[in-house]
């Protein structure tokens, strides 16, 4: 009993520790931003200023400056956009490639995960003709077309998803007459809510993260 009792005492801090380290760069930013120049280099990092000497001047002149709404604005359209159409394109994409048997099925499954392996910057001249060639350059388009097109990821953890699911629930739902169309809507895509959920928190991170495609 004690041994166990330890055991969990450990754990616990190991895991407060982590917390600790992940919040930790939060705080100093969070703490730096009410103090003044001069507070930031006499006041310790992990401590708040004074409260008489508490300044929201920080925030004034971040939230006044219109670029930064305009960068939220234009990140925001991106996220859903680019979200929205590897949804879509993946799980339609995904459900094709898992529940349909056609020719060439093979060559073009190999060729999506060929495209997930070739680096980015080896297709970059490509890429960029192809969007101007567009009419996308230096537009909204350019990046929401670049995310849904270029990153496979979601196609991956659809078909995985999907491979778990009992082929006999296609074939209940095609018997009680229902159509693929029906079949994809109504059962299938609510059953991805998982992968679905994946999906959007990794693209989101990586969408808000990226600095190079936007610019």
């Amino acid at each position: 009993m004690k041994q166990r009792t330890l055991q969990q005492i450990v754990k616990q801090m190991i895991c407060l520790c982590m917390v600790s380290i992940v919040l930790a760069p939060i705080l100093l930013t969070l703490f730096a931003a009410f103090k003044t120049k001069a507070d930031m280099v006499n006041i310790s990092p992990l401590l708040l200023p004074p409260f008489s000497r508490v300044t929201t001047d920080n925030f004034q002149k971040v939230l006044g400056d219109k670029y930064l709404l305009i960068g939220f604005k234009n990140t925001g359209i991106i996220l859903v956009f680019s979200i929205f159409f590897n949804v879509l394109f993946g799980t339609i994409t995904a459900f094709i490639l898992e529940r349909f048997q056609f020719r060439f099925k093979n060559l073009i499954m190999s060729l999506f995960f060929l495209g997930m392996l070739i680096p980015s910057f080896v297709t970059e001249i490509a890429r960029f003709k192809i969007i101007n060639g567009l009419g996308l350059y230096n537009t909204l388009g350019a990046p929401i077309v670049i995310y849904v097109a270029s990153d496979l990821m979601q196609l991956y953890i659809y078909r995985q998803f999907i491979s778990t699911l009992p082929v006999s629930l296609d074939e209940s739902a095609l018997l009680d007459g229902c159509s693929y169309f029906g079949l994809f809507t109504r059962i299938i895509f609510p059953l991805l809510a998982p992968a679905t959920a994946t999906v959007v928190i990794i693209k989101a991170i990586t969408i808000i993260n990226d600095m190079y495609i936007p610019y």
